[in-house]
């Protein structure tokens, strides 16, 4: 293969299973910095050897391997300054002779976020990590995602690792009597991967498909470990966002809002199977936010139009949201849906009391529900101030050339 032939490959597997691999080596070294550290080698190894001995038949395997032997070896060196490095060494060389499985390479993704999600690990690290150790957000990009400065998360990032490391934090799937205690912290970072995939906090590109089907493949998982009701809740919700992805923007990458969206292109085999994940929650009656929201997007994925969607249950479900999980952006959220019920006039006033408490004052989505309702009440002044800070705290490529275009259309 030529040079540029094996350096677009190794790209590729960098993109695909990069996250699998170095899951893999942080269970194998027990170290997240040094599996780090592997990992990159083991690319940079990839590159000049494939182009001589062709593309493995399993890249992710040979990457591994690679990536063990390259920590090995700097084990070995820095074994001659401390006297305790051999043992961990012998430890290491036994696992060279040691037999292991693809399917051990996609478990290790899920044993990662349970390590990720331990509850010795302070519980606003827990995220942080898991986003930038499972999928690969940059300290920046998580932190403009939770409106923080850099350092900050990167400081809680540090201090998890040392915690793992030092706490001997065991790198697995908890048992089944475990489980159910260890269960909401998982899916509120796997939600979280989700949401990051879906709408991502910054870049030219609306969606991350790679993270989204990372976090619809850990649900799955998820269910067959432990079939509760909001495991399915959360499956099912999953699946009924990313069913409308093909429709989601216009074939030039542009933002299309879901009331103009051509439900044609919606995926009809998702939505069967989240509907059905959402029945089979519902029939538990031990539902709680996850199903509740799924609940919803199920009643706009069985709505042949906008204009047929049935409002009333929605702004029904919103209130039952509300009480289980009180939170100014469900309450952003129920107040679009209450303007569609009742008119714009009914979500403004929703929306301005939030902002009035000094919530959401920077969350870009408040400031364009603003916007839309007041530029629907024929309020442009209002309408235009609000779409200009909504674009102040826009990083996403798309919404902020959508809002530029409903700022042209004000003027």
């Amino acid at each position: 293969m030529s040079a540029e032939s094996v350096k677009a490959r190794v790209e590729q597997v960098y993109r695909e299973d990069s996250r699998r691999i170095l899951a893999t080596l942080i269970r194998l070294l027990g170290d997240f910095d040094l599996a780090e550290e592997a990992l990159h080698e083991a690319f940079f190894v990839a590159v000049a050897r494939w182009q001589t001995d062709g593309v493995p038949a399993n890249p992710r395997t040979w990457l591994v391997s690679t990536g063990r032997f390259k920590a090995i070896d700097v084990l070995r060196r820095r074994a001659r300054f401390n006297a305790s490095r051999p043992l961990l060494i012998a430890q290491l060389e036994e696992l060279e002779q040691a037999d292991w499985s693809d399917e051990d390479v996609e478990d290790d993704r899920l044993r990662l976020i349970f390590t990720c999600c331990h509850p010795a690990l302070a519980a606003d690290a827990q995220v942080p990590l898991t986003l930038r150790e499972v999928c690969d957000l940059t300290t920046e990009e998580i932190a403009r995602a939770f409106l923080s400065a850099p350092a900050t998360i990167a400081q809680r990032i540090v201090r998890a690792k040392a915690k793992i490391r030092d706490a001997k934090i065991p790198y697995q799937v908890p048992s089944l009597a475990e489980l159910p205690e260890r269960l909401d912290s998982v899916l509120r970072v796997i939600y979280l991967v989700f949401n990051e995939g879906y709408s991502a906090s910054i870049g030219a590109e609306l969606t991350r498909e790679d993270l989204t089907r990372e976090a619809i493949r850990l649900g799955r998982l998820l269910v067959e470990l432990l079939p509760e009701a909001e495991v399915l809740g959360l499956l099912g919700l999953m699946l009924l966002h990313e069913s409308r992805r093909p429709a989601r923007t216009s074939a030039n990458g542009e933002l299309i809002l879901l009331d103009e969206q051509d439900r044609a292109l919606w995926d009809a085999t998702m939505i069967a199977e989240g509907c059905a994940l959402v029945e089979r929650a519902l029939t538990l009656r031990r539902f709680g936010p996850y199903c509740l929201q799924a609940a919803i997007a199920a009643v706009h994925a069985e709505a042949p139009t906008a204009a047929q969607t049935d409002w009333p249950q929605i702004v029904g479900l919103y209130d039952l949201l509300l009480r289980a999980l009180p939170s100014p952006v469900i309450e952003l959220n129920r107040a679009v849906a209450l303007a569609m019920r009742d008119g714009p006039l009914a979500g403004l006033t929703v929306v301005e009391a939030i902002l009035a408490r000094g919530e959401l004052l920077d969350y870009h989505l408040a400031h364009s529900a603003r916007a839309q309702f007041c530029r629907q009440l024929g309020r442009v002044d209002e309408a235009r101030s609000a779409y200009q800070r909504a674009l102040e705290l826009t990083r996403q490529a798309p919404e902020r050339r959508f809002i530029e275009r409903r700022l042209e259309e004000l003027q």
